[in-house]
């Protein structure tokens, strides 16, 4: 009579075969197209998705921690983290981090509610009611791709301690921002008109060519002046021509910055042959 194998040994063999058995019906679903059967996932599995959620909540709690360290450095590294976490669990402590009282760390802290995104949108815009998170509040909107973000930065524009914040916020934005500031163009509001005006200069986009030629005709000089440097920004032949009846403007300022970019087109033309 053969000696008796220990527990462990009597149970590798069944582990090999599960294995085996694995290995050999995905190989057999590679050739006849057939999908095995799923394997339903084990107690000792779901233990351990368990205990990995578990380590990340532990993470995050740990640098929620770090954010309140007397030290600038630990803090700016802890608002770092959180936001490559993306956990929507590191937003409030991340929207608390715009209070500190060192610029840096405020920095990373409107980054990492950029990172994780849409999840973050629900709380910077309720902090646009405080003045004094306002400002970050608008970066950091200004960050994420999502349409919600669009109606309460174009309302910052009406104001005039926070428009250029507002401004910055949409041109960071870009593309998806473009229908709310060419509607911007025919705003009652001058200063609304000036910000649409300068922002979408920035941000360069062909679809911007005609309503900003259609500025060129706006009454207020200053908005004449920053719809035809907007047109050199994106640099279109349409935007070229349009402007140059701007050469007989009523105001010298028109007048002077419509010549210096012609002459600049001119010298970017091609030397004839």
């Amino acid at each position: 009579m053969e000696p008796s194998q220990p527990t462990e040994a009597r149970a590798t063999p069944a582990v090999a075969d599960t294995v085996t058995d694995a290995l050999t019906d995905q190989v057999a679903a590679e050739f006849t197209g057939e999908q095995p059967v799923p394997v339903e996932p084990t107690a000792e599995s779901t233990e351990q998705v368990v205990l990995e959620e578990e380590k990340v909540k532990d993470e995050i709690e740990i640098q929620i921690d770090l954010l309140k360290d007397s030290d600038w450095v630990v803090r700016r590294e802890a608002a770092i983290t959180l936001g490559e976490m993306g956990d929507e669990r590191c937003v409030e402590p991340l929207g608390r981090a715009l209070r500190d009282g060192d610029w840096q760390v405020r920095e990373v802290a409107i980054e990492g509610l950029g990172q994780i995104g849409s999840p973050a949108v629900e709380l910077l815009v309720k902090l646009l009611r405080d003045w004094d998170v306002r400002k970050y509040a608008i970066a950091a909107l200004g960050k994420i791709r999502d349409e919600r973000v669009l109606d309460p930065l174009m309302l910052q524009l009406r104001n005039d301690e926070f428009k250029d914040d507002a401004l910055n916020a949409l041109v960071d934005l870009g593309q998806p921002a473009l229908p709310r500031l060419v509607a911007a163009l025919k705003d009652k509001d001058e200063n609304v008109r000036k910000q649409a005006v300068l922002a979408l200069g920035r941000i360069k986009h062909a679809e911007a060519i005609d309503p900003l030629i259609d500025m060129l005709a706006d009454s207020d000089w200053f908005t004449r002046l920053t719809s035809a440097a907007a047109l050199e920004a994106i640099g279109d032949d349409r935007g070229r021509e349009a402007i140059k009846p701007l050469m007989k403007d009523p105001d010298m300022v028109v007048r002077m910055r419509v010549e210096r970019i012609l002459a600049k087109w001119k010298k970017k033309q091609p030397a004839a042959t």
